[in-house]
């Protein structure tokens, strides 16, 4: 019988073992699952627009529902880090060095993007690799439904925010 007093350990595991949460500072998550996992979706904007890759990999937002080029594959590639490629188009959404998003016909770092799931709800993209001023820098659309540039953009900023809905 174990004892539960203030120095035992409740969760039947030894102390230090990696399911040890104790870890100070910022609670240490385990995404394992999501690598590998592949998803058919849509990016509904905050903006009210649905993210899309033209035949030309030409990035930005339509308020058409149907429009076949906003059918994007979203892959897990790494522990939170995910490769978005328009089903239509077979372009991959991409942010470059310089903060321009695009559509890249080879998948690369550029295609590396960091989803994470905001306070509201809403998902954010920001590139992997690339920073600006120790930035990051995330995929926006404007409220005209064009794609802004990395550099321009911030986490709290709304024209970074992205619903996925299922296809």
């Amino acid at each position: 019988m174990r004892a539960c007093g203030p120095h035992s350990d409740r969760s039947g595991t030894d102390p230090g073992t990696h399911s040890d949460r104790s870890v100070v500072g910022r609670h240490v998550r385990s995404y394992d699952h999501l690598q590998g996992d592949v998803r058919q979706r849509k990016l509904f904007s905050f903006q009210k627009f649905f993210l899309r890759i033209d035949k030309s990999g030409k990035v930005n937002g339509t308020k058409r529902k149907d429009d076949p080029f906003s059918i994007l594959e979203i892959k897990s590639v790494d522990v939170g880090v995910v490769a978005i490629r328009g089903l239509s188009s077979n372009y991959y959404l991409a942010i470059s060095k310089r903060g321009e998003v695009y559509g890249a016909r080879e998948f690369g770092i550029d295609c590396m993007l960091k989803e994470r799931i905001e306070e509201n709800g809403y998902n954010t993209y920001a590139s992997a690799k690339w920073r600006n001023k120790n930035k990051q820098m995330f995929v926006g659309l404007s409220t005209n439904g064009k794609s802004m540039r990395g550099k321009k953009t911030r986490r709290k900023n709304t024209a970074t925010h992205f619903l996925p809905i299922m296809v």
